[in-house]
């Protein structure tokens, strides 16, 4: 019979937020709040830490949360551990998205992780989401990452795929070409801002996120420009997509398409393309299905190269970019085809809804296997 777990409460995510009691390698779900940059859902969130601390048979070890200082979630979870004289332990957020596929599914062995998502907190303090993972029970370490982005204007580039096509034009070198591209559309003082905050990295933080990549290729297709609500233009990306496929068929796994990509898996290329794509019918579609195919091989390749490199057998796919359905099939079936095992969660949702899970596992892995050298947070090796 497998060690009990000690029991560990997560404090969960700050989009989609839920929190998430893990006793006797159980979870105990809370009730979706939603996004806690709504105060009615801080006041749920807080609510329901309390309720599932009423629920918990044997004593709380510990609260999980996410790294980020400033989150009301990570706030909370301070407190209550406070209050209760057990520690705090911060989580990676791309770290707790594989770890909840592996608490669903079980496992005790090393695994290699896809986490692609919109973003979160990396231990470097930069905003990760495209990133290749070495977890195991109580471990793990980051392989590598897309190659980084820069978003012009902070947050508000993750509102305006515009901004991100011309954060991939920049670090191609084609930066001084931003406002020309970009004035009919934007506007000639937008675009020029936007190309001398790039040019200067002036509050133009970088990210490796696999949802602002998205973006980026939208915005250079002119498939969205400005978006009201969180993945519009990535869904709209998918969507063209597949309208392209329903139409041409979907080509098969015979060809291998190449991506280059170690430590760092380089999209600029496929960018280069897209900014370059020749005018005509459904030009928008057949851009959007190659993006597709090229962004699924180059990463399933990827994965494919860590998985010989660490001797592991299973890749563990996290992170809202995964309900994509096209990225996530073709990804799954080349990494089988190459004989690996692929699980993502099926009980919980692969974004942040699910990242609670994540959080209490790591945690009360960390606890099982060095119980006395708990830390403030589980530090990428």
């Amino acid at each position: 019979m497998s060690p009990r777990l000690p029991t560990v409460l997560a404090a969960g995510a700050w989009l989609k937020n839920a929190a998430c009691l893990f006793e006797d390698g159980r979870a105990v779900w809370s009730p979706m709040h939603g996004d806690l940059g709504d105060p009615q859902a801080c006041v749920a969130l807080d609510r329901s830490l309390d309720t599932l601390l009423a629920q918990a048979i044997s004593p709380v070890a510990a609260i999980a949360h996410d790294l980020h200082p400033d989150f009301f979630s990570t706030q909370r979870a301070v407190a209550l551990a406070d209050r209760l004289g057990v520690p705090a332990i911060g989580v990676q957020h791309h770290h707790a998205h594989i770890a909840a596929v592996m608490a669903e599914h079980g496992l005790t062995e090393p695994v290699i992780g896809l986490a692609l998502d919109g973003v979160g907190l990396g231990t470097d303090g930069v905003a990760w989401g495209g990133e290749l993972l070495w977890v195991a029970p109580g471990d793990w370490r980051r392989l590598g990452h897309l190659w980084p982005l820069r978003l012009a204007g902070g947050d508000v580039a993750a509102r305006e795929p515009w901004r991100m096509a011309a954060a991939a034009m920049q670090t191609l070198g084609r930066g001084a070409d931003i406002e020309t591209r970009y004035t009919a559309t934007v506007g000639a003082q937008a675009a020029r801002t936007v190309a001398r905050m790039l040019d200067t990295g002036l509050n133009s933080p970088p990210t490796t996120s696999t949802g602002r990549w998205f973006d980026a290729a939208a915005g250079a297709l002119g498939v969205s420009v400005r978006q009201s609500h969180e993945a519009e233009a990535a869904i709209a990306l998918e969507s063209a997509a597949k309208r392209w496929f329903a139409a041409h068929g979907e080509p098969t796994l015979d060809s291998v398409v190449e991506v280059a990509g170690d430590s760092m898996l380089d999209l600029r290329p496929l960018l280069a393309r897209l900014l370059d794509w020749p005018d005509g019918e459904d030009r928008c579609d057949e851009a959007a299905a190659w993006f597709h195919l090229m962004l699924a091989d180059g990463l399933a390749q990827w994965a494919i190269a860590a998985a010989q490199d660490t001797q592991v057998d299973t890749v563990c796919l996290g992170g809202g970019c995964f309900m994509n359905a096209l990225l996530t099939r073709r990804v799954t079936l080349r990494l089988q085809r190459r004989g690996l095992r692929v699980l993502r969660p099926q009980a919980t949702s692969c974004g942040d809804a699910g990242l609670a899970l994540g959080q209490a596992w790591a945690v009360a892995q960390q606890i099982h296997l060095a119980p006395g050298v708990l830390t403030e947070s589980l530090s990428c090796v």
